[in-house]
């Protein structure tokens, strides 16, 4: 099989297992390519041994499965190398919480030799598709985001005026410190710690939060994601800050921000005997009651 390596942050942990994950491959024969960013780091004779892929360019779309090494920073970054290929994503967690990660350090090996034995589905996850009106150079290529889109200050302590339509139909105008719209896959991330509910990753639905809402009667709301939304943004400043997942962009206001469901998906890989609610439980301590623990 033809498998791609990547890695967003370099740090002697992640390589490690980089170079654990190497040698599994090399010793099954496997065709490799391995994100640019690592030449340096790697031994002369990997550097020599094996391709190298741009991390500013879509995967070839002959790679069998990406493997992102890392956490779910890493992960998320992951997807502007895999785009619309349709590229499987294997996240390997060397980080802490590993939320979207599915096969933790600890079980490397067992998790790969799974992989290759078949043991393992695809989750098909939606993303958000950005637009806007004045044409701004990040968003060409990338603008797409897998967890959330988000709408902060920049510059000031003042709320921000944030008029939203969803298809056309005026909603409301949130003052807030910024608004939340995120994905089912995102809905355990940034909008969680903002009070906002948990969607399983098959969910067809965008959720909705403000940051921080002056109206005390504003809460989180899901729509269908086929929902087209229209977001204009006013406030004592001149700019705001305009975020698809990890990467940030500033916009002025009066450049109004577009969203709808992108026309690809994200699939990413779940090694059996794993599944949504465990994760829940097991990462985030979903449901636990110490009162009934023995």
């Amino acid at each position: 099989m033809y498998i791609a390596i990547y890695s967003a942050f370099y740090n002697l942990e992640s390589l490690k297992y980089i170079r654990d994950v190497i040698e599994y491959l090399d010793k099954a024969q496997h065709r490799i390519t391995i994100v640019d960013r690592l030449k340096k780091h790697l031994a002369e004779e990997l550097y020599q041994k094996h391709e190298f892929f741009n991390s500013n360019a879509p995967l070839d779309s002959e790679v069998n499965f990406l493997f992102s090494v890392g956490g779910d920073g890493t992960l998320l970054r992951s997807i502007t190398v895999v785009r619309d290929t349709e590229i499987p994503i294997l996240g390997i967690n060397t980080g802490r919480l590993g939320f979207l990660t599915s096969l933790q350090k600890e079980s490397l090996f067992k998790g790969l030799d799974m992989l290759f034995n078949g043991q393992y589905k695809l989750i098909k996850r939606s993303l958000l598709d950005v637009t806007t009106d004045v044409n701004v150079d990040a968003l060409e290529d990338v603008g797409f985001a897998l967890n959330e889109i988000t709408i902060n200050r920049k510059n000031t302590t003042s709320m921000l005026s944030i008029e939203t339509a969803l298809d056309e139909r005026p909603l409301t105008t949130y003052w807030a410190d910024g608004l939340i719209v995120a994905t089912p896959t995102g809905s355990t991330g940034y909008s969680l710690s903002s009070g906002g509910p948990i969607l399983s990753p098959e969910t067809q639905s965008w959720v909705l939060n403000p940051i921080a809402p002056h109206n005390i009667n504003i809460r989180p709301l899901i729509v269908p994601d086929s929902t087209h939304i229209k977001i204009a943004v006013t406030g004592r400043g001149s700019h705001f800050l305009l975020s698809l997942d990890s990467r940030i962009i500033t916009l002025e206001n009066g450049n109004n921000v577009y969203l709808k469901k992108a026309h690809f998906s994200i699939f990413t890989i779940q090694l059996d005997g794993d599944f949504f609610f465990k994760t829940l439980r097991e990462r985030l301590f979903w449901g636990q009651d110490t009162r009934n623990i023995q």
